[in-house]
């Protein structure tokens, strides 16, 4: 029931217009994929850019602008520290570092785009994600998981963080 609800925030989500600085929930999207080519996860992180902002403010005290980036390099540094900090990726119980390959945005959101080290074929998945937690109790983090054909689900309310997926 509860990843019916979730499904249902997120597809609404996708298309409900949202005014500048406000929305009704607080959510983020994490869509993980072994990519049997790359031995390795690939993985997309879509989070409120507003919301992102004022993390990485709370986070480091300075401003950053992530809709007129004067310096990519810098906001990619950034990103890829405040990810490192809330969200580890595991697999077979082994966690993975991973790269920020880079960061777009779109709409009222931002995606930030990520590639682990090789890996073995995922028979576990383990995914903490406390992103945005430090900021809104009430946030809600939304895993998807793909390794072959299969494709499995969840999602995480703070404090809560933790989840994992079994192939």
């Amino acid at each position: 029931m509860g990843c019916k609800i979730a499904i249902f925030l997120l597809s609404f989500w996708l298309r409900a217009p949202v005014s500048p600085g406000s929305h009704p929930f607080y959510l983020s999207v994490t869509d993980l994929k072994y990519d049997i080519k790359g031995a390795q996860i690939l993985g997309m992180v879509k989070i409120f850019t507003n919301d992102l902002e004022e993390a990485l403010y709370r986070s480091t005290g300075s401003r950053i602008d992530l809709i007129n980036v004067a310096d990519t390099a810098a906001v990619k540094a950034r990103l890829a520290d405040y990810l490192s900090q809330h969200l580890v990726i595991s697999v077979n119980s082994v966690t993975l570092e991973y790269n920020l390959l880079g960061f777009e945005k779109e709409e009222e959101a931002t995606w930030i785009f990520i590639e682990t080290e090789k890996c073995g074929i995922p028979v576990k998945i383990g995914v903490t994600n406390s992103i945005l937690c430090d900021q809104f109790p009430q946030q809600m983090n939304i895993v998807h998981c793909r390794s072959g054909e299969s494709e499995k689900s969840s999602r995480v309310n703070c404090p809560q963080s933790q989840l994992q997926f079994e192939f």
